[in-house]
Order: structure tokens, then C-alpha cells, then sequence
């Protein structure tokens, strides 16, 4: 026997016109499959819709037939006393079967008996895909028939065969009522398996209605806009299978954001990239230019906010919107609640001053917490240091600003201070996370000119920008560059700090992508290196 296992349409990606289908039909002698048998077997297979062979026979169920299924489908006793048993008919069945699509009317009562016989015999559950007709008729056409009993659908299509509650004569009508239904399934886009497989979990007309806006869509690696009446975008995605992907806002996403969006939704323009960062990246930059409605969470904010330490003679921590001059900058941040965040726990960290007053102790002086030289307690050459072993903390040894906040969250424990505690550990996660990328920040700027790979293309760097990329096999295209503010024929000019959030969320994508296990390496201009002194972790406190 053939051992059965789907083909390249695993992947779901086959035109219909290449799919195998077998249509079949169960007689059984009751509804329970675990309880009840198999009485007769018919089906009918084809090949680029043309039918390539038929599949019939009785069954002896071992069980008498219960009378009422006997006045239904007209199967006697007598009929399947010499039949063969569904030993011998299940293996022949299985090897006509093959690999093709299962369709059925009500299929997943025909599977349920056929893997209940499978397992007890030893075969293990049927692989195969399957599509129901009776879920088709009620997305594409229950507002035409009033019953979508097979019977009223082999009417309303015309069904040469009628059917009678015998398994040939039904598998036959519901193939004609199959062929009907994916002719109308056609007609709004649905020419793959994996569109038709999706379409009876589509939400409703409307999105029936504009399914054939997906029509063109490639399955390859891209970015997708969605456009309204206007030609605004209203959302930005990106998908390593740009087709599979978009469809599946249509069928199984049941957002309330999702359900408006597609209201909205009146064109699909797309971009073919060559690998997955290649698309992550224009993904990124299309938000940034086109600020779609929908990508909610990937805007970029209206403005930056930033820490910086300033240069007086006092130096302080100081929330601001720009870079300029100071002894250092920590960011960018995307909200000022963000900075405020990683500003509170530099605070736990150093007893860098926190006030702007002049000629008076402050309260956090008073309270032990920082170091206040307003009322001229403290020389300079004294605060010096404290600001000095804050730079170092940043710059160099982060482990150091670690065991100020340590020593910050025992008092709060010690004192049952847990909200307190709570929010020193958060704001310690958010500093580091801020300061690790600052680093990779730095690294990539270091690193000048890089070009890496993975499995499916390569892609060029600079100082932290995506150039271009191009798939494996191909020349490189040189003089041309996904960003236009760069050039791709010389090494770039490093830059301290990003200047907007889109260059750090862009650095922050490719580090990702650079490290992960199957990024190799192919040339650097400079050094790529990641500090010697790792930001470390908070581990719990015992």
C-alpha cells in the first residue's frame, strides 16, 4: 500500500488547477463513529477537474442495520452479507485516496468514521486536507437556496446526479455541487488551496467582496500598504508570504481594529523584497513616512525625549527633547513616561543631585537620597566624582550603577515597600535595555560598512543603516540604495547618537538580525565588537 503524505501543497500554496480532490460520501449505520459502522463506501477522484476514477463498494458492518437506515438508504442485511469487511475495504480505499483534497457534504462526519476505522486497524488518522461543501454554500450562497441539504444544492446547481442516501450517487452529486461552488469561489479570488481551505471562516460579505483585492499578491517576502478611497495609507505590514499573509485578515482575525481597517480597505499596493530583514526594514521606513491609522503601536512619535547629564558646574539629570550640549545623552525614548522611567532608576543608582534650586537644601538632600550642593555643603571636586563614577556606569561599567540600585531595592524590601520595590526593579529593566542599546548603537557605527547574509540574500549596512539587499545568486546593485540618504558606494560617517527613532529601531532590527544564528558575516569595514562589560541582569533578591 502506498504510505500516504501530502505533497508540495503542504504548504498550502498550490493553484486549484494542480490540486488532486476526492470527493466522497459514507453510508453508515448510525452517526456514531466510535459505536457505529461503515456500510458502504463511494468516491470519486480528480485531476485538473477531470475525473480520473471511481471508488464503490458495500461493507459488511459485523452489526445488523438498524431498520430506519435501512428505509432510508435502501442497504439490506442481505445487500452486505457477502461484502467485504472494512479490513479489506479500508487498505484498497486509503490506496485509491492518495494524497488528494477530501471533499464532502458535512465532511467531517464522513472523516470521523473513517479515522475511528483507521486507528483500530492500525493505520493512524487520514493526513489528508478536506474541504466541506455544506461550509462553502453557507459563505457563497445561502442567500440563494433556503436549505443547504445536498439534496437543495444538487437542485439549485443543476446536478445531473441526484442524490438518494447512496454513496456513489451522492459523492457524484456532490462533486457537480463542488465544482459549482469553487466556479463562484473563482470569482472572488479564491484560486489556492489555502484560499479555499480559509474561505468558510471569512467574516462576511464585506470581506467576501473584497477578497479579489488580494488577487495579485505574490508568496514571497514584502511589504503590503493598505490604502482607502482616498489612496491614504491606513496600514503597513510586512510577511515573509505577502499572499498568505494579507488573506489572513479576511479569515480568522476577529479584532475589532481589524473588522474597521477592512472597511476602510479599497487597494493593496505591495513590494517584493529579498529576504525578511530587507522587508522588516521598508516596513519600518514606510510607517515612519506614511504614518498609516492603523499601525497604532509603530508610529513614531510626534516627538523624542532624551536624559541627558548637563554640563554646569553641578552637573544633573534633565529631560529633554534634543541633543546638544552635554556631558552625555541616554536615549532616544518614545515617551517622556519612557525616560522618566530610566531617569528614576539613574536616580537609585547615583546620588547625582535632583533639584534646580539655588541657596537652600532641597528635600531629596534631606531625605539621604542624593547629594544637594545648594546650601554649599559639597565642593566641587567632591561632586565631581559622583558625576564621574555616573559617566563610568553609562559609558563603561554598568555592574556599577547595578549595586546602587540593589542597595535602593533592599531598603524597600526591608522596609515592605513592594510597590515602591516593584517599580526600582522596572526601572532598573528599562535602563538597561536603554543602555544596551545605546551599545549596539555604537557597535554598529564602529563597524562602518557591513555586508551579511543569511539563507536567502545578502545585505549591506552603514553604520547602522540598511543599504540595499539582494538575493543569493544575484549581482549586487551597486549605485542603488534602498535609503536614498545614503551612499552605497562609500564607507559612512558615524554618529554619536540617533537622531531619530526610526534610525534607532532600524539599528535595534539589523543587530537582531546580524546576531541571530543564521546571519553569517561577510565583510566589515571597521570593527564590529560588543563591549567587554556586558549590562548585567537584576537577579532576584534572596
Amino acid at each position: 500500500m502506498t504510505v500516504l503524505g501530502q505533497r508540495s501543497f503542504d504548504e498550502m500554496g498550490a493553484a486549484l488547477s494542480d490540486v488532486p480532490f476526492c470527493v466522497l460520501d459514507l453510508e453508515t449505520t448510525g452517526v456514531a463513529p466510535d459505536t457505529c459502522e461503515i456500510t458502504e463506501i463511494g468516491a470519486v477522484r480528480y485531476a485538473g477537474g477531470v475525473e480520473v476514477g471511481r471508488f464503490h463498494t458495500l461493507v459488511n458492518p459485523r452489526a445488523p442495520i438498524p431498520p430506519t437506515v435501512t428505509v432510508m438508504t435502501g442497504i439490506t442485511q442481505a445487500m452486505v452479507i457477502d461484502a467485504p469487511l472494512i479490513e479489506e475495504a479500508l487498505p484498497s480505499f486509503r490506496e485509491f485516496l492518495g494524497d488528494a483534497v477530501i471533499v464532502g457534504h458535512n465532511v467531517r462526519f464522513d472523516i470521523a468514521f473513517l479515522n475511528a476505522a483507521s486507528l483500530r486497524l492500525g493505520y493512524g488518522r487520514l493526513p489528508n486536507r478536506s474541504t466541506d461543501t455544506l461550509r462553502l454554500a453557507r459563505r457563497l450562497v445561502h442567500r440563494e437556496v433556503r436549505s443547504l441539504k445536498l439534496s437543495s444544492l444538487a437542485r439549485h446547481f443543476g446536478s445531473p446526479v441526484t442524490p438518494n442516501h447512496r454513496a456513489l450517487e451522492d459523492a457524484l452529486a456532490t462533486a457537480h455541487v463542488f465544482w459549482a461552488l469553487l466556479e463562484r469561489a473563482g470569482s472572488i479570488g479564491v484560486t489556492h488551496l489555502d484560499d479555499l481551505i480559509s474561505l468558510p471562516t471569512i467574516k462576511g460579505s464585506r470581506a467576501i467582496g473584497k477578497l479579489a483585492l488580494t488577487e495579485h499578491l505574490p508568496r514571497r517576502p514584502g511589504v503590503y500598504v493598505f490604502r482607502d478611497r482616498a489612496g491614504r495609507a491606513i496600514y503597513v505590514g510586512k510577511a515573509t508570504n505577502l499572499r498568505s499573509r494579507v488573506r489572513s485578515y479576511f479569515a480568522g482575525d476577529h479584532r475589532r481594529q481589524v473588522d474597521a481597517m477592512l472597511r476602510d480597505l479599497q487597494a493593496i499596493d505591495h513590494i517584493e523584497t529579498a529576504c525578511e530583514i530587507d522587508a522588516a526594514v521598508r516596513e519600518l521606513r514606510m510607517i515612519t513616512e506614511e504614518r498609516p491609522t492603523y499601525n497604532r503601536r509603530s508610529k513614531p512619535p510626534k516627538s523624542l525625549h532624551w536624559i541627558r547629564i548637563t554640563r554646569e558646574r553641578f552637573p544633573r539629570l534633565s529631560l529633554v527633547r534634543s541633543v546638544s550640549e552635554g556631558l552625555a545623552h541616554i536615549g532616544p525614548f518614545r515617551s517622556r513616561r519612557s525616560a522618566e522611567h530610566v531617569m528614576h532608576a539613574l536616580w537609585d543608582a547615583s546620588p547625582i543631585r535632583r533639584c534646580t534650586a539655588r541657596g537652600r537644601g532641597c528635600e531629596y538632600a534631606q531625605l539621604g537620597v542624593s547629594v544637594c550642593p545648594c546650601d554649599g555643603d559639597v565642593s566641587e571636586s567632591s561632586y565631581r566624582s559622583i558625576v564621574r563614577d555616573l559617566l563610568d556606569g553609562i559609558q563603561h561599567h554598568p555592574g556599577h550603577l547595578l549595586v546602587g540600585v540593589n542597595r535602593r531595592l533592599r531598603s524597600l524590601v526591608d522596609h515592605q515597600r513592594f510597590e515602591e520595590a516593584a517599580r526600582c526593579r522596572d526601572g532598573w529593566s528599562s535602563l538597561a535595555t536603554a543602555l544596551r542599546r545605546q551599545r549596539r548603537w555604537e557597535a554598529l557605527q564602529e563597524a562602518g560598512m557591513i555586508v551579511a547574509r543569511d539563507d536567502t540574500a545578502f545585505v549591506r549596512i552603514a553604520s547602522g543603516r540598511m543599504i540595499h539587499a539582494w538575493p543569493i545568486g544575484t549581482p549586487e546593485p551597486l549605485g542603488t540604495s534602498t535609503d536614498p540618504s545614503t551612499d552605497p558606494t562609500t564607507d559612512p560617517t558615524p554618529s554619536t547618537l540617533p537622531t531619530s527613532m526610526l534610525d534607532a529601531d532600524e539599528a535595534a532590527l539589523l543587530w537582531s538580525w546580524l546576531v541571530d544564528e543564521g546571519t553569517r558575516l561577510v565583510s566589515v569595514s571597521g570593527t564590529l565588537a560588543m563591549h567587554p562589560s556586558p549590562v548585567p541582569e537584576m537577579t532576584p533578591l534572596g
